[in-house]
């Protein structure tokens, strides 16, 4: 089954519906023909079409390899703005999000391509569960150690260790010690309300 087959046709009511003017404004400022665009990005034109069209519904990884293909963000093919995005992420105005045992502090501005977070890991929180979805990672280990599993392969990091990874490879993070782990970590994790992945099971806001 292809991907194309895969989609439901969007009903009237569909919150995705404003997406598809925004799908076809943003490929004609890239430049792109609409069989160049949906080539790149592993579709039929027919069915780039149809999500032109609003006759279908672009999934998350087809949204997330759009933006890239067109030189934005996800937020913008959702016709969402930001208006005045600071540069700068003061460490004092860093709220902290708990939610799954994890404690999360955004180091970035909200409305990106990428997510910036500051996370402390304690010792025996989520270290069971296996991650799976699209985009991309980027960690660095601040304080602790990490128990990083890509795939079938077991990694430990150290202070000053990074990890690179896509993020459909099924992972898990853990810290080491009983001390926990810190880490910086950036990832590309969708920005939108309507299209929202996490990094586990949450008990509170999202990060």
């Amino acid at each position: 089954m292809n991907a194309s087959d895969a989609e439901p046709p969007a009903g009237p009511g569909d919150g995705l519906s404003a997406v598809a003017p925004q799908l076809r404004a943003l490929r004609r400022r890239a430049g792109l023909t609409l069989e160049a665009a949906a080539r790149a990005a592993g579709l039929s034109p027919a069915h780039l079409s149809r999500l032109e069209t609003g006759q279908r519904q672009p999934s998350l990884p087809m949204l997330l390899a759009l933006a890239r293909i067109y030189g934005t963000t996800v937020s913008e093919l959702l016709g969402e703005t930001v208006a005045d995005r600071d540069a700068i992420m003061r460490a004092g105005d860093m709220e902290p999000t708990r939610a799954g045992g994890w404690t999360y502090f955004q180091a970035g501005a909200p409305g990106r391509g990428m997510q910036a977070l500051r996370v402390r890991v304690p010792y025996g929180s989520q270290g069971d569960i296996v991650r799976v979805h699209p985009g991309e990672e980027w960690l660095y280990v601040l304080r602790g150690r990490l128990r990083l599993r890509l795939g079938d392969a077991v990694h430990l990091l150290a202070p000053g260790d990074s990890a690179h990874f896509d993020s459909l490879t099924p992972h898990r993070l853990a810290a080491e010690d009983h001390d926990g782990v810190e880490l910086l970590f950036v990832h590309t994790l969708l920005q939108s309300p309507t299209a929202t992945l996490c990094l586990g099971p949450l008990t509170g806001e999202l990060p």
